[in-house]
């Protein structure tokens, strides 16, 4: 229903080996998320977590509560990153529905709009984001009884 919230179960804590793994995974250069001597002479010091990484915990730490019986994302947008995220720190996250709205193309699928933000362990904001989806309604997923 629009106007509900959701604080999603789970946490997760980053690691320096998630930040490799997803920055070269991904093909990220920027020597920031990978080389400690390099980051140690920028104005954070240390490492920074590849926003990318960020966001992708955050989406999927919500799929419990908002988006299990989707199709598929439509779009995030928005997206603002207010505070860096380490290694170390511990991301959980929230969300609020926005706006639920029958699909004007398909008669089983449903939009929804939620508002996202994560958060790290001193509980400051870390990202935030609007995602848009398609959710399977009622009678009509893959698990529906024909």
């Amino acid at each position: 229903m629009v106007g509900d919230r959701y604080r999603h179960p789970l946490g997760r804590s980053i690691t320096e080996t998630d930040n490799i793994w997803f920055t070269l995974l991904t093909q990220n250069t920027n020597p920031i998320h990978f080389d400690k001597v390099y980051a140690e002479r920028t104005a954070f010091k240390k490492p920074l977590v590849n926003s990318c990484l960020t966001l992708s915990l955050v989406t999927g730490q919500s799929v419990t509560d908002l988006s299990q019986n989707a199709l598929a994302n439509l779009a995030w947008t928005d997206i603002t990153l207010p505070h860096p995220v380490f290694e170390g720190d511990t991301i959980h996250s929230r969300s609020e529905v926005l706006s639920i709205r029958e699909s004007k193309t398909r008669h089983d699928v449903g939009i929804v709009e939620v508002k996202t933000e994560g958060f790290n362990q001193d509980d400051v904001v870390v990202i935030a984001y609007k995602r848009t989806f398609m959710v399977y309604r009622r009678g009509f997923g893959p698990d529906a009884v024909a």
